[in-house]
């Protein structure tokens, strides 16, 4: 029996980080939820992570930055981007520093499990 993929949710919206946990956790992945990237790099989960999903604007650290830090600590982590407010330019932004997905909100279930099945693929990760 394998261990399912942990999938690392950041929102500071807590609706938003309700709703993809119970996605993910209906489709039998183990979901960690933070409301912001500080809250996140400050818990022992965040090294467990096989993926994050993070919203692109949240208060003190963007999900761009946390990715742009991460990688200049070394991880490879898989990152998914969602945005209520999609700019071309910030996706190509959040593109270029590594993300595997860029969604804009409110996003289809089936466009996050595809963003979702590529970025664990990335990861050399398998469904669990």
């Amino acid at each position: 029996m394998s261990v399912p993929p942990v999938i690392s949710v950041l929102d500071d919206d807590p609706y938003v980080r309700a709703a993809i946990n119970n996605l993910l956790e209906s489709r039998g992945y183990t979901v960690h939820t933070f409301a912001s990237a500080d809250e996140f790099l400050r818990s022992t989960d965040s090294t467990d992570a096989s993926c994050v999903i993070a919203d692109v604007q949240m208060p003190f650290m963007t999900g761009i930055d946390l990715l742009t830090q991460m990688r200049a600590q070394g991880s490879a982590t898989p990152f998914i981007f969602i945005t209520a407010f999609p700019d071309e330019s910030v996706r190509v932004r959040a593109l270029k520093a590594g993300a595997v997905c860029f969604l804009g909100k409110p996003f289809a279930p089936t466009d996050m499990m595809q963003c979702l099945d590529r970025a664990l693929a990335a990861g050399g990760e398998t469904r669990g």
